[in-house]
């Protein structure tokens, strides 16, 4: 999701609707509806547009463990050169979930889900170190989820 799409305002309503979302993504349209004072239409109508624009998603979350992929680490990457160009080769990589440009140590934070170590070396120096511009890499495997929320609301 990026800052760059032009973001429509976001009405009580549209909050409303995502709000509703968050806590359960397969709530039908009617359902929702009763909730924010709309007609099954209008809320599909606001969903499609507040997808389109980019403004939110709806997927299934999944447990990667449970689903064979059994390495997940946040990797900080420091960068020679431009940032923005470095995110955007990192973002074509599907082991790569999430990628976000930082202020600090790292110019580059980015999540990975590998099927094992293997899958996680290989993605290291194969492809990520290879990219022109990648100075270093540092992996923060993960030992334990304690928490993964989606639903911080619309504030």
């Amino acid at each position: 999701m990026s800052s760059t799409r032009t973001t429509p305002a976001l009405d009580s309503t549209s909050k409303a609707i995502i709000e509703q979302l968050q806590r359960d993504g397969r709530r039908s349209y009617a359902e929702i509806g009763k909730a924010v004072g709309l007609s099954e239409a209008a809320v599909r109508q606001r969903v499609q547009k507040l997808t389109d624009a980019g403004v939110m998603q709806i997927v299934a979350v999944t447990d990667p463990m449970r689903l064979g992929f059994s390495r997940q680490a946040m990797l900080g990457i420091r960068v020679s050169g431009d940032t923005r160009v470095v995110a955007d080769r990192l973002a074509e990589m599907s082991e790569i979930s999430y990628v976000v440009l930082s202020a600090g140590s790292y110019d580059i934070l980015a999540e990975v889900v590998c099927e094992d170590d293997d899958g996680l070396i290989e993605l290291l120096n194969d492809q990520i170190r290879g990219i022109e511009g990648v100075a270093s890499t540092e992996s923060f495997v993960y030992l334990q989820l304690t928490k993964q929320k989606y639903d911080w609301g619309t504030r």
